[in-house]
């Protein structure tokens, strides 16, 4: 006989707290079974089997598991293709419901609507609901109902829909009572799932007041501890998102707005879903140079910029960067090197243990002068200019390019005055033919 049970579906949300879906499931279903999936249509697609993210997920997995057990429950890991995966649950279990968190993201959507379409077939429902962010999709619109492609009005439209009842947690402690019991299912190793151990170091997950209260001007700096460090966590939901609202509401205007613009962002990809395109078309006209062995020099961080040169290589050995750095390595590679802004997303997302669609294109499109709320093509960060500003120090600099100084550290690729002319001569003759 098949145990009979309902099933929450971890993707974007490893936590047991303040868990949307998961309270959902608790106090409508009860006997709830949580799974976690590693699809592999995403971990095929990753070359590195060193890859952070996926040690970090394993790795709140496991504290998940660890959680689950000491209350009589399990966590249920599975390995293949979603739509596989679910095939063979509904031969081993009867399933009664199943509720997910929301995700925004194109392959997430379509994959939704292949699991709810096969669930329906036999009479299971599927319910997702909102949980990784306060405002999600369409909530927060223009008068006229269109989307907002502009940051500051989306933003004072934000705040002035916002009550802090949104940011009130889902308690779910007094539900756990609910879930499936069972003796503990086996938690796949790394290996056993294709990847290897990293040298991942997991952020903390609390924010301290000291400094919510110092980050509006220590976020910018990129030797010291100015930012939240919660990217990584809101990414794959080890935080809750109504947490950090919360603690940040009074606190620190400036780091509410931080998580605003990721609702923004999260917005422009669910109302205009073509990442792959230029936000504004005229910029898909843009004659960008193929160059390889450029980009190959700006990725290992050899560009003789030592801002950039620090954050590339921040980036290759952590899987992380400073947000401020982020806008001068994107803006030289698009406008010193004029290489697509294609290209730098890619990398971006192949190494960021943070990487998150919505951000990183936005972001990127920002960079480059192509996106929604976009720097203007004519703004071209001076990286000398901005490592006197950000780090005149050179403590960020000199912890991540010990060579720089020295007579091995490498020329300037470009003159950074000569970069910009042609970069401005070139958007100009593209956008004007446009």
């Amino acid at each position: 006989m098949r145990p009979r049970l309902s099933i929450h579906w971890f993707r974007r949300d490893l936590r047991l707290a303040d868990n949307h879906g998961l309270f959902r499931a608790l106090s409508e279903h009860g006997d709830v079974l949580p799974l976690f999936i590693f699809d592999t249509d995403i971990l095929g697609k990753l070359e590195d089997k060193h890859d952070r993210r996926v040690d970090f997920i394993h790795r709140a997995l496991t504290g998940i598991q660890a959680e689950l057990v000491q209350r009589g429950s399990t966590l249920l890991v599975e390995t293949g293709r979603p739509i596989e995966v679910w095939k063979r649950l509904l031969e081993r279990f009867e399933i009664t419901a199943v509720t997910a968190n929301h995700d925004h993201e194109p392959y997430a959507i379509a994959r939704d609507r292949a699991v709810a379409d096969l669930l329906a077939s036999s009479g299971v429902p599927f319910r997702t609901v909102k949980d990784i962010s306060i405002f999600e999709r369409s909530e927060v619109m223009k008068d006229d109902g269109a989307p907002y492609t502009v940051y500051t009005p989306y933003m004072r439209k934000w705040r002035a829909q916002f009550t802090q009842d949104m940011a009130a947690p889902f308690l779910s402690e007094g539900l756990l009572s609910r879930l499936w019991k069972s003796a503990p299912l086996p938690l796949p190793s790394l290996e056993e799932i294709g990847f290897r151990t990293t040298d991942l170091h997991v952020p903390p997950t609390t924010l301290s007041e000291d400094l919510l209260s110092k980050y509006e001007h220590a976020r910018d700096l990129p030797a010291v501890n100015g930012t939240s460090r919660m990217s990584a966590h809101l990414r794959f939901g080890t935080v809750s998102v109504r947490e950090l609202v919360r603690h940040s509401a009074k606190a620190s205007p400036k780091y509410l707005n931080e998580l605003i613009w990721r609702e923004f962002f999260m917005q422009i990809l669910w109302n205009f879903p073509h990442p792959e395109r230029a936000f504004k078309p005229a910029y898909d006209r843009i004659p960008w140079q193929p160059d390889e062995e450029g980009f190959k020099t700006w990725c290992e961080g050899r560009t003789g910029y030592p801002l950039v040169d620090a954050g590339m290589r921040e980036l290759n050995s952590t899987g992380l960067m400073h947000n401020r750095v982020r806008m001068v390595v994107a803006s030289f590679l698009t406008k010193h090197l004029l290489i697509d802004w294609r290209w730098g997303e890619a990398y971006f997302a192949a190494k960021l243990l943070d990487f998150e669609l919505s951000s990183n294109n936005g972001g990127w499109q920002w960079a480059s002068g192509s996106g929604c709320d976009a720097a203007p093509y004519f703004r071209v960060f001076n990286p000398t200019l901005q490592l006197e500003r950000f780090n005149p120090e050179l403590t960020y600099v000199k912890r991540w390019v010990p060579e720089y100084g020295t007579v091995n550290y490498a020329r300037p690729m470009v003159v950074h005055e000569a970069a910009r002319d042609r970069v401005l001569r070139v958007y100009k003759q593209a956008l004007s033919a446009a």
